[in-house]
């Protein structure tokens, strides 16, 4: 049936489930092609991506695979980017691109976000967006994590929304400025136009559907989803039932955390107003950010099957105090932002978790763990960065033991980088890869164990960075279960020497030396029978 036949009659659910249907497919298209395209092994092996549909006005309506926070980014940028930007600026095959945490960025300038409006005539029905972490922007240090950066000034380029390309016309200058400022042009470069590819991918397969449908059903049928979604989340508020808790949790530097989470039937509130102040280092958090934690918890929480929309979040309600840890003002530094967003996620399970434990698992490793490798390809002479995050024991639940060595609850359907991988393209060595035993997470039902993981060092030398929680503080155990295990890595140097590490950057390596990580056991559910 063709628009004009469908406009000024009642649409019906089986068209607008179609159009539902096909504005899920259109966002896992965008992710295929991210994946199948990008240069770093980052994004199409790890999966550290995102992609996003959303509204005219800004509002999540579909999401493709890899990083589900990465997916809560993608609906505030595009928000951000209205704020900023006129609609009467905004045409058909413009392209937008944004880092900058307190422009839209959300997470940190890494995390480069690419946007494109999608227009049925001359009216604004849609955006794609893709979020993808790019090894180098700029900044003190390889890989643009410094543990010591004091502002975000020091991080590397920051962008907020600018436009890429301007009615099919790439801004060249904006490119030129892009590539200049990383270590790794061609990286950048080829990270770029996958990600370009990707919204002018999704924003192809929704032109074709309003060409066929017309306007008005694509309209409708986001609307309604958005509906249905509320509808599935308010029904999972009620059947989680009504309660308020404090909770609260010691971190690694000793300082202790807390927040109150408040369940009525109507609304589920995240009270986040006594975070400690903002950090004068790089581990803050934006308000944005914090929401997402929020988001994520919330989701778990009432309604864990279904994917999720804008309209899924309607009754969660995020209170943060500005000034603080989650809710920074500038400049303050956020690179690396996600070891704090990981331990506000562990924190609001925790706290879900004493309001039901029986539907609800004990603390897991609790860290992306990340480890930052920057060198010289000692084959090619290249300049190379390894980014990767690692695999953990998960904590159990009432229903069994943890699982074994999952990348963390904020990651999705992301994966490991294969050893293959990381000694072909990086030229460094992956000596062991394997589960280790500790005696952690005991209980009726026992956490999953951890990894441990060693590189060597083959260039004559290299940088190492590295974003590790849970170095002191264990996973918490849940219904009378024990704590889990701690996070860790170490420096084993040629001449013996070891140097154990938490969040660290800038240290420097030699050909021989090995970083062996540790990941931790999950904690476990019950008292051992």
């Amino acid at each position: 049936m063709s628009p004009s036949e469908t406009a000024g009659r009642p649409l019906d659910a089986v068209t607008l489930d179609i159009v539902e249907a096909a504005v899920t497919a259109a966002a896992d298209e965008m992710f295929a092609v991210l994946k199948k395209t990008a240069m770093s092994p980052i994004i199409y092996e790890v999966l550290d991506a995102g992609t996003a549909i959303t509204d005219a006005d800004g509002n999540l309506a579909s999401s493709g695979a890899g990083i589900p926070t990465f997916v809560g980014a993608l609906d505030k940028a595009v928000r951000q980017l209205l704020a900023r930007v006129p609609r009467a600026r905004i045409a058909p095959g413009d392209v937008f691109v944004a880092n900058d945490p307190y422009f839209g960025g959300v997470s940190h300038l890494n995390d480069v976000i690419v946007m494109m409006p999608v227009f049925h005539g001359d009216r604004l029905m849609a955006w794609c967006a893709v979020m993808a972490h790019w090894n180098d922007v700029g900044g003190k240090v390889p890989g643009s994590m410094a543990a010591d950066a004091a502002t975000v000034h020091e991080e590397g380029l920051r962008l907020p929304p600018v436009h890429l390309a301007r009615r099919g016309t790439v801004v060249r200058s904006v490119l030129d400025i892009l590539l200049a400022n990383s270590r790794l042009p061609d990286f950048v470069e080829g990270d770029l136009w996958a990600s370009v590819a990707a919204v002018r991918r999704g924003a192809a397969v929704l032109e074709q559907l309003m060409a066929r449908f017309g306007p008005d059903a694509f309209a409708a049928a986001l609307a309604r989803s958005f509906d249905l979604a509320e509808r599935r989340a308010r029904q999972g508020l009620a059947e989680f039932g009504a309660g308020r808790v404090t909770v609260s949790a010691r971190q690694d530097d000793g300082t202790d955390w807390s927040a109150a989470i408040d369940v009525t039937r109507d609304a589920f509130t995240v009270d986040l107003r006594a975070a400690p102040d903002q950090s004068a280092g790089p581990m803050n958090l934006s308000r944005d950010g914090a929401e997402i934690a929020a988001q994520l918890a919330f989701k778990i929480a009432v309604d864990p099957v279904k994917a999720c929309n804008a309209g899924s979040f309607r009754p969660l309600r995020v209170l943060t105090r500005p000034g603080s840890l989650f809710d920074p003002a500038q400049p303050a530094a956020h690179g690396f932002y996600f070891e704090t967003r990981i331990r506000l996620v562990d924190l609001l399970l925790k706290g879900i978790a004493a309001l039901r434990p029986d539907r609800s698992a004990a603390g897991h490793f609790a860290s992306i763990c990340s480890t930052v490798l920057s060198n010289r390809h000692p084959d090619t002479g290249r300049k190379v960065t390894l980014v990767e995050p690692q695999q953990g024991g998960w904590g159990a639940t009432a229903g069994g033991d943890g699982q074994t060595a999952l990348f963390s609850q904020v990651h999705g359907d992301t994966f490991n980088c294969p050893v293959e991988i990381t000694e072909a393209r990086y030229g460094i060595d992956v000596d062991c890869r394997a589960l280790h035993d500790e005696a952690a997470g005991i209980g009726r039902h026992r956490g999953g164990p951890g990894l441990r993981m060693r590189y060597r060092i083959r260039a004559d030398s290299a940088d190492l960075a590295v974003g590790f929680s849970h170095t002191s503080q264990p996973p918490w155990g849940l219904a009378g279960g024990a704590p889990g295990g701690l996070n860790g890595v170490t420096i084993l140097r040629r001449d013996g020497r070891r140097e154990p590490l938490a969040v660290a950057s800038g240290i420097a390596l030699a050909a021989g030396d090995v970083v062996e990580v540790r990941t931790a056991h999950g904690a476990g559910w019950g008292i051992e029978i």
